[in-house]
């Protein structure tokens, strides 16, 4: 058995004109994620709309979740987290600009 070991909030890094995206564990069932966001936004007029389901949670910094229906995006900080079932639609419409935000996502690929 081989083991893996890591800090989620180690190795930052530094601000990029993209956000920075490690897969920590892929299986035929999930892909884990930890991505680092430095005041980054999806682009006007994108949503995501994933075949698969996906949970996140913000680990450090903040973001703002906009789901398609909603009025407002959702405000999420360290320790929120939110289920999102495959093929609702939403996007990032801000990440904090003062610190990096970095968030854990997992993504499920048998449905709910």
């Amino acid at each position: 058995m081989i083991l893996k070991a890591g800090n989620l909030l180690g190795n930052v890094p530094a601000a990029r004109a993209e956000e920075d995206v490690i897969v920590l564990l892929r299986t035929p069932h999930a892909r884990i994620e930890r991505i680092v966001s430095h005041a980054h936004a999806s682009t006007p007029d994108f949503w995501y709309d994933q075949d698969a389901a996906e949970w996140v949670v913000v680990l450090s910094g903040a973001a703002g979740l906009l789901i398609e229906g909603e009025n407002t995006a959702r405000r999420l900080g360290p320790g929120d987290y939110l289920l999102i079932p495959a093929h609702v639609r939403h996007r990032v419409e801000w990440t904090a600009a003062d610190q990096p935000t970095v968030w854990l996502a997992i993504h499920l690929q048998e449905s709910l």
